[in-house]
């Protein structure tokens, strides 16, 4: 029996696995009830989880495709690693390192994430490095380093939450996203806490609160305003904290005099009398948590919306206080941790930027290079893709954890740009939709079948311990960066040792901002994970943080003004409609691991619509509907629910066909897609289960 972790969302419940005794035989799942996290509860893709292990789709071997017939050989580790060796030196001596991209994963361990970034900058010297966690919480981060001068996304064990007056969940479905952090909820509702959630489709999660708040999509910013603005007239700010703890109130105080709760219903939709009770149940709280999701942040504006409500939580007085403040709820698996140590395009470990000579100096240090030598800041997860076979941009691209294809917004487009490559190679557990399309295909081991720390959505710093052998053929992402680094004369060698890359990671970030120096996998197990910033053996780790000071030099919280310019895309009359995407219960990102698990069922995309747009355009419950953007076209069964505005559409993307409608569009500063918003149009479909061209024109 070995104790670990769920391989899905940034909870990372604790589970135990146990053989059952035949080679190859899928292990069983068990709770482990004193993990304090979920404390033996799963949800049922936790259950599930071990239902790919020695699948028929698990990869075994890997795979060379011929571009002429689009057929795969199987093929040695030896001759796929010398292959993609000899091909990425050849590109780098024609075209220099940035000719080589490499794309990354939120559910890689912090040893992999810190391995890639490494392996980047050093073994192939490209700055060309991002990853799709880009795509979960950019925008919080940089809202939270702005306004805090630190990024967790929860600065707070997730437990606290028990303990607030009122919890204003924006853009969360927790309740499926997550269900076993849902009892929170229930635990402070049962104390007589409110809960408030803001969305525009009435969730599972809604369903469980006690203010349900539906905005048009793209307007969350906006209901802040309003809800700060009231804060202020009723004389609800506490002005004490303020003075003490924070700068900038004055430009912010005075930029939401303007939202009043009549224009904020006009940009909203949300009657103006909610707007004042939703302000004075949080002016009249004692202690107030808000927290954001993807919902609100994957946004052209998702950093200024951050920004927005934290600005709210600060006025109230609410962030360092326990029990209250502003958190994100991670999405992926080690969303937080696979961001802090390298992988993405502007940062170096330990959360240091690349741009930075100190950070420069320190990581250098430890990987026994020159700092000259390291790259400087490369293109944004979707400007590296957008890139991808031009002129400038790279030619090869390196995929670890993520795929692209169902993914990327404009997903048509992005298709495009990877078949422009001259080199794809793809390290994947199954032939999820990208892998099908890559040159190369290297077979990997999944969660159950190696060691390696995650850190949650809380800063915990966890241990998923290998459970089970791989199958034959399967090798370890470190063992394939450390074969590929070998091949390309890599100046330093790569461990395949998790628990030795590791303590190296320790090192790489002593120091930093997101410090693990004192964190080892044996204070892991004796804990039951480790809060970082840890910076020494002897440091009891920082569950809370802010309690005293804030990251900022001045030690102080920044407000920041911030105004309402709502979606880069609005409907009209082609598009008439608001598009937004999202999960569903029993399906994880883009389902290249859930939809192949015969426990959760797979019913498919479908269109959800209100009954008054049903009813205008005769769309029936049950009957495909074709749904039309700018870049792409889908069709899929209809749901026609009450839950959803009358001027909104929703379509999960967990499968094929949502983000061929996705907007591109992208926040600048977190360079975070527009994921959650566009202008579409929605019709019955000619044939049912037809996928229309996406080159299809406007539906009218």
């Amino acid at each position: 029996m070995t104790t670990t972790h769920c391989p899905y969302c940034s909870l990372q419940c604790g589970m135990r696995l146990t053989g059952r005794g035949r080679a190859r035989a899928t292990p069983e799942v068990g709770e482990w009830a004193e993990f304090p996290v979920n404390r033996g509860a799963l949800c049922r893709k936790g259950w599930s989880a071990a239902g790919l292990y020695a699948g028929r789709e698990r990869l075994t071997t890997p795979l060379l495709r011929d571009r002429a017939t689009g057929e795969f050989t199987p093929v040695s580790w030896d001759e796929a690693l010398d292959t993609v060796a000899t091909r990425l030196l050849a590109l780098r001596a024609e075209r220099g390192p940035d000719a080589v991209g490499v794309f990354g994963g939120g559910g890689l361990t912090n040893e992999k994430a810190y391995q890639l970034g490494k392996f980047a900058r050093v073994a192939l010297g490209t700055s060309q490095i991002d990853y799709n966690g880009r795509w979960c919480m950019s925008s919080a981060a940089s809202a939270g380093l702005r306004a805090f001068g630190l990024d967790r996304g929860l600065p707070f064990p997730l437990a606290d939450v028990e303990d607030a007056d009122v919890v204003v969940l924006v853009g969360s479905n927790l309740a499926e996203t997550m269900p076993p952090a849902a009892r929170h909820l229930d635990a402070l509702r049962e104390r007589g806490g409110k809960v408030v959630v803001i969305d525009p489709r009435r969730t599972a999660t809604a369903d469980r609160a006690d203010v349900f708040v539906q905005p048009v999509p793209g307007s969350d910013l906006a209901l802040a305003l309003g809800v700060l603005h009231l804060l202020v007239a009723g004389d609800l700010v506490d002005e004490d904290y303020i003075a003490a703890r924070t700068t900038g109130w004055d430009d912010v105080r005075e930029s939401v005099g303007a939202w009043w709760p009549e224009r904020v219903e006009r940009v909203t939709g949300v009657p103006a009398v909610e707007v004042r009770e939703l302000a004075a149940l949080l002016g009249g709280a004692s202690k107030v948590m808000v927290l954001t999701a993807r919902g609100a942040e994957q946004h052209s504006t998702g950093s200024d919306t951050v920004l927005a409500w934290i600005n709210v939580a600060l006025a109230l007085g609410m962030c360092g206080t326990p029990g209250a403040g502003y958190g994100c709820l991670t999405g992926q698996g080690n969303g937080q941790g696979g961001r802090e140590h390298g992988q993405k395009a502007d940062q170096l470990p330990g959360y240091r930027m690349i741009d930075d000579p100190a950070a420069r100096a320190h990581v250098a240090g430890v990987w026994g290079v020159e700092p000259d030598d390291l790259p400087g800041k490369g293109r944004s997860a979707y400007e590296l893709l957008d890139s991808l076979g031009t002129e400038t941009g790279p030619h090869a691209l390196l995929v670890f954890g993520s795929n692209i294809v169902v993914s990327a917004p404009n997903a048509t487009h992005v298709a495009s740009r990877l078949e422009s490559l001259d080199l794809l190679v793809v390290a994947d557990i199954v032939l999820s939709e990208t892998a099908a399309v890559a040159d190369v295909v290297l077979p990997v081991t999944q969660w159950a079948e190696e060691t390696g720390t995650m850190t949650n959505l809380e800063g915990r710093v966890i241990l998923r311990q290998q459970a089970v052998s791989p199958p034959a053929g399967v090798r370890s992402d470190l063992d394939v960066l450390s074969g590929l680094a070998a091949r390309l004369e890599s100046p330093i060698p790569f461990s395949t040792d998790a628990e030795e890359v590791f303590a190296e990671l320790g090192r790489a970030s002593a120091g930093g901002k997101a410090d693990y120096a004192g964190i080892t996998y044996q204070r892991i197990r004796d804990e039951a994970g480790v809060f970082w910033p840890c910076p020494t053996p002897d440091h009891p780790g920082t569950p809370r943080m802010f309690l005293d000071s804030f990251a900022h030099a001045d030690g102080r919280a920044r407000f920041h003004a911030v105004e309402h310019r709502g979606p880069a895309e609005v409907p009209d009359a082609d598009f008439p409609v608001h598009l937004t995407t999202g999960r569903v219960l029993a399906h994880y990102q883009s389902g290249a691991q859930t939809r192949r698990v015969r426990d959760l069922p797979d019913t498919g995309p479908f269109v959800e619509l209100h009954p008054m747009l049903a009813g205008r355009i005769g769309a029936q419950d049950g009957a495909p509907v074709t749904v039309a953007t700018r870049r792409g076209v889908m069709s899929a069964p209809a749901r026609v629910v009450t839950s959803i505005r009358p001027d909104t559409i929703f379509v999960p993307f967990h499968w094929v066909g949502a983000n061929r409608l996705t907007n591109d569009a992208l926040d600048p500063a977190s360079r975070m897609p527009e994921f959650k918003v566009c202008a579409a149009a929605v019709r019955p479909a000619v044939e049912q289960g037809a996928l229309a061209p996406v080159t299809e024109p406007a539906l009218r």
